[in-house]
């Protein structure tokens, strides 16, 4: 294979898929820290959160109780469901906001160099897709929201994004979710709780590849003219 050879990297630019120096392997390595949740509540520790994508997204304050935020409660129909919409911009600027400067730096390139050999023979995805599934692991929406980037700058097909969905959605938000609501749970395991969270992590993969064999053959037809 020629070291010269080109590809069209996600920001549409001609590149050589060797040119990924020290400075993107760096870029990547914090962005998959920031974003897997490995700072996330480390014991003894907590000063590491100040580099975790949960902790830096925080948290609205309360009105009058406890139970209560800037939403307040018993809100009905479209006022109620904008408030909500709402309070997910913060979380969604954030992310498209980290990845814009970690992509400068060249975190995509060195994703896509990185991720391809593991995400395309088990998904078909390229790996630049696996910063939208590693941001996920704890924010649904910030996930989301890249993948639909990713789509609306045709950097991936209908196909991609149906599998990427059934990976996300899967234990969506897990990281987040195990540690904060899944933990009321931990005094009653009889195993370490990283045990449970590695069989949710493995099962996203087993359900996306499930999905992704059942758009290569049942549906297989629905997008044969992508």
């Amino acid at each position: 294979m020629s070291e010269n050879k080109t590809l069209e990297n996600p920001s549409g630019e001609a590149h050589s898929e060797w040119k990924v120096g020290p400075g993107a392997w760096l870029s990547l390595i914090i962005v998959l820290l920031v974003f897997s949740g490995f700072f996330y509540k480390v014991d003894g520790m907590n000063w590491l959160g100040a580099f975790d994508f949960t902790t830096l997204g925080g948290k609205f304050g309360t009105m009058k109780s406890e139970a209560n935020t800037f939403l307040g409660s018993g809100g009905i129909s479209a006022k109620a469901g904008f408030l909500f919409a709402l309070s997910l911009v913060p979380t969604v600027m954030l992310a498209l906001g980290l990845l814009e400067i970690f992509t400068h730096y060249g975190a995509i390139r060195a994703a896509h160099k990185l991720l391809t050999p593991l995400l395309k023979p088990l998904l078909g995805l390229p790996g630049y897709t696996g910063l939208a599934l590693i941001t996920d692991l704890q924010s649904t929406d910030a996930g989301a929201a890249l993948s639909k980037e990713l789509y609306d700058s045709e950097r991936i097909t209908r196909k991609d994004v149906v599998i990427m969905g059934a990976w996300q959605y899967s234990g969506a938000g897990l990281i987040n979710n195990y540690f904060s609501i899944g933990s009321a749970m931990f005094a009653s395991l009889t195993t370490p709780i990283i045990i449970p969270l590695v069989l949710m992590f493995v099962m996203k993969f087993v359900g996306a590849a499930v999905v992704r064999l059942a758009l290569n053959t049942v549906y297989k037809k629905d997008f044969a003219n992508e």
